[in-house]
């Protein structure tokens, strides 16, 4: 299976780019994003694309590709719902319109969160773009598309966020972590269980096309699987 990921520098792209290199089924992965990431590996390929509005000038790198891996997010805090749209919406548009002329056989998977809003009319802001940004996904001719709705998300394996304030509030609500998992099961996860996820789904798909985290949890298991080789 031949992969390409947005957002490999982010917390959650990290830890899907850790399971994609460490699976044996996934052969290529090509990593688009604004920066280069820190990881090197035969299987991985980057490409540093500033403009994320237009792909024109590296298409002809993007056929032959099963499944796209979308992990790009940033936070609402500050924005307003235009802005935001621009950089949730739009973007995820753009990638998705250039990459199914070139690949309309591919699984596009797409990291939302718990509480999106697929009606568009709710209260909440982001939840409302998410939706609507989903809803367009959904629409698209791609062979299959998925909508992964993550609740909380411990970080493993020395992932870390980029931004300073999400590190420190993970460092401070790490210790609880194990308590969350035994009450709320259904409504934690981690970077290695999404990767994982993510991955069975670009393979096998899935029964529904949105994935709340309780969804999630069973497509892979809950505990963590053996150590595999780097």
């Amino acid at each position: 299976m031949n992969v390409i990921l947005f957002g490999a520098t982010g917390m959650i792209g990290q830890g899907v780019l850790r399971e994609c290199l460490l699976d044996p089924e996934v052969e290529n992965v090509l990593a688009i994003g604004r920066r280069a990431t820190a990881a090197r590996h035969e299987k991985l390929r980057e490409i540093v694309h500033k403009d994320f509005s237009d792909f024109s000038t590296i298409e002809g790198e993007l056929s032959g590709y099963d499944a796209c891996l979308f992990c790009l997010g940033v936070s609402s805090t500050g924005m307003s719902e235009q802005e935001y749209s621009r950089v949730t919406y739009d973007v995820t548009m753009a990638v998705a319109r250039t990459l199914v002329k070139h690949n309309p056989d591919m699984t596009f998977i797409y990291v939302s969160g718990a509480g999106t809003d697929s009606t568009e009319r709710g209260r909440m802001m982001w939840a409302r773009v998410k939706g609507r940004t989903e809803n367009a996904l959904l629409e698209m001719p791609f062979k299959a598309a998925y909508m992964f709705r993550p609740g909380y998300i411990q970080p493993l394996h020395g992932i870390a966020s980029s931004t300073r304030l999400t590190r420190v509030l993970y460092a401070v609500m790490r210790p609880l972590y194990p308590v969350w998992k035994t009450l709320f099961p259904k409504y934690v996860t981690t970077t290695e269980q999404l990767g994982l996820a993510m991955i069975h789904v670009a393979k096998h798909g899935a029964p529904k096309r949105i994935l709340e985290n309780r969804g999630l949890a069973g497509l892979v298991p809950t505990e963590t699987p053996p150590p595999r080789s780097k």
